[in-house]
């Protein structure tokens, strides 16, 4: 029997969140090391385990897999959740990097709404109506089934519903004129292991706090010079 994937990160969202939800979505349980100080950091750097000086960091399947990007196609893949050709696989990726745009910039926001005005909740949440929710409400339109590729479930799924409770937990209405996607978000939630992600107990992470802000800072300023800048991915 393989060993359980193994995920190292701080203890709180960040990019290992999504790398999180595709494995439970695969029904993969998971282990996880915390890194919570720059010794630790360095160590898995001298190491050899971080050859771009990046988290997360994923053991799985007798390697060490870096880069969030690349560990979620692998994990997509491995789990058939990434289309049945290479037309489906191109979909779930622009769907996929739609999302993770967006969610980069909420991720942000605890580090960089003290600087950057661009960063308030209002702004966020403006920009998810206007910029992001419409294109996923257009796709579940224009082709008329549960799925946003193929009517498959896929990572795209997955990672689109992820990206709504993020911004639902700065505006719990935001979905309110997007009645499609209200009904996706539903559909998803009861799928058996998203089912099992989203109850009290899981791995998922709660919303980052001061003291999570906080750790990332310590433990990455001795690399960077700005106290975050989306290098930890």
């Amino acid at each position: 029997m393989s060993e359980k994937p193994k995920l190292h990160y701080f203890n709180g969202r960040g990019k290992m969140e999504s790398i999180r939800w595709l494995l439970a979505a695969a029904g993969v349980e998971f282990e996880e090391e915390m890194i919570e100080t720059r010794e630790q950091f360095e160590a898995l750097f001298q190491d050899g385990n971080l050859p771009f000086k990046q988290v997360p960091v994923v053991e799985m399947d007798g390697m060490k897999l870096v880069q969030t990007k690349a560990i979620l196609q692998y994990i997509a893949a491995k789990y058939n959740l990434y289309g049945k050709d290479i037309v489906e696989r191109v979909l779930i990726d622009m769907y996929v990097e739609g999302t993770t745009e967006f969610m980069e910039v909420i991720m942000s926001q605890p580090f960089l709404q003290n600087v950057e005005p661009g960063m308030q909740i209002d702004v966020l949440v403006q920009k998810a109506k206007m910029c992001y929710l419409p294109v996923y409400e257009k796709v579940l339109r224009d082709h008329g089934q549960d799925f946003l590729v193929g009517n498959q479930f896929s990572w795209a799924d997955i990672q689109l519903l992820e990206a709504i409770l993020m911004i639902e937990e700065k505006s719990a209405n935001v979905l309110s004129n997007f009645p499609l996607l209200q009904d996706f978000k539903e559909r998803i939630s009861e799928i058996p292991t998203i089912k099992a992600f989203l109850l009290p107990g899981s791995k998922r992470k709660p919303q980052p706090d001061e003291k999570y802000v906080q750790t990332v800072n310590a433990v990455l300023q001795m690399y960077y010079k700005v106290a975050f800048n989306f290098r930890i991915n």
